[in-house]
């Protein structure tokens, strides 16, 4: 039994819809049973489509002999809010699965999609990026790199770091996820465009999450987990400048704290907590540094939510490496959070997002503008 929520032509709160190499594939959704996509800051997004499939009186399946079917089609998955659509996620068809179990009732086809970096993971290649001479940044290597893919960028490049000279020997997207990790980058591949640069913890949040807000209320359900036992600081060896002695640096995070209150327990206990990094395998004092800077950032987000939005009452698709606001939970737990996952679910129950949230502060810093609690009695 078909989908009603897929079925055109007039575009319901919530529907699915699906395109192979820019057209519509409107004649299948009857048989697409379920549409889910993970979502991730550290992963590269993935969808897998579910379909039902039968056979016709010449012998022919309907899904595993369609020609659109097949590995390294271009699909697009969006989600239509009436006459609005969001596009969720785009990528490459990666894999076919097709099962003939005993009934022949029951033969369905699992197509796994994955985002636009499997483009960028076909072909290794040996090259050298800057001289002596004329090194280069990480910037100018991103963006030669999306370029050659014929990839936009999204926001601005992070510049990364300069007066590099670097030996290529991986795959474009490996070798971009190194220089990524080797500046606390985040590397996201999302609607044609490629994000390569730090946390965007600024800026507009998108649509308020809300909970337990009357007839407001979009989110399903909403839960908090505060982890004390993540260090204020960390604390990384120095390099001896003379003789074996060593010293070392602590650090701070030096993100911008989403909220009005920084989650770090020095006003509890007093006691500098900080755990040490160790710098083996790092040689360069600039790299122990950079190492260690993005492990003090890491544990400074040590409050984490999750929860489940109702996809048709959101009215958006909730993008991860964003912020987003959240209301309804209390003057500690409202605010500004920061999106690590979600994952999208298309179904007979209609339009699901379940989230994964950050923050490293309390304190509701939502604008009052923004906040449709105000007008909830």
């Amino acid at each position: 039994m078909g989908l009603d929520l897929f079925n055109p032509p007039r575009r319901a709160p919530g529907e699915c819809i699906v395109s192979i190499d820019g057209s519509e594939i409107a004649d299948l959704y009857l048989f697409l049973q379920e549409v889910t996509v993970d979502t991730s800051r550290e992963d590269a997004s993935e969808a897998v489509l579910r379909f039902e499939t039968r056979r016709d009186v010449d012998g022919t399946w309907v899904i595993q002999d369609d020609d659109r079917i097949r590995p390294w089609r271009l699909l697009m998955i969006e989600a239509a809010f009436g006459d609005e659509t969001e596009e969720v996620m785009r990528g490459y068809i990666r894999e076919i699965q097709v099962e003939f179990p005993e009934d022949s009732g029951s033969a369905h086809v699992t197509v796994t999609i994955q985002d636009e970096s499997l483009r960028l993971d076909r072909e290794h290649k040996r090259r050298g990026w800057g001289t002596e001479n004329q090194p280069t940044t990480d910037a100018a290597i991103a963006g030669t790199i999306v370029g050659e893919h014929d990839l936009g960028v999204e926001d601005v490049l992070g510049p990364g770091q300069a007066n590099l000279t670097l030996s290529q020997d991986d795959t474009d997207i490996k070798f971009l996820q190194k220089r990524a990790e080797a500046n606390g980058y985040e590397l996201l591949f999302r609607e044609g465009r490629v994000y390569f640069g730090p946390m965007r913890l600024t800026g507009t949040p998108q649509g308020t999450i809300m909970v337990y807000a009357g007839s407001s209320t979009n989110c399903v359900s909403f839960g908090v987990q505060d982890d004390g036992h993540r260090p204020d600081r960390v604390t990384y060896d120095l390099a001896p400048a003379t003789g074996t002695a060593t010293e070392s640096e602590t650090l701070t995070p030096d993100l911008d704290v989403l909220g009005t209150e920084t989650a770090a327990s020095d006003d509890v206990l007093d006691d500098r907590f900080a755990w040490r990094v160790s710098r083996e395998g790092v040689s360069d004092s600039g790299q122990a540094r950079d190492g260690a800077q993005q492990r003090a950032n890491q544990e400074s987000m040590k409050i984490k939510a999750q929860g489940v939005l109702d996809g048709t009452l959101y009215g958006h698709v909730l993008k991860t490496g964003l912020t987003v606001g959240v209301d309804g939970v209390g003057d500690r737990h409202s605010g500004v959070w920061y999106v690590d996952k979600v994952t999208h679910t298309f179904d007979l129950d209609g339009y699901r997002e379940d989230f994964e949230l950050l923050r490293n502060a309390y304190g509701d810093n939502l604008e009052s503008s923004s906040n449709p609690l105000s007008a909830v009695i």
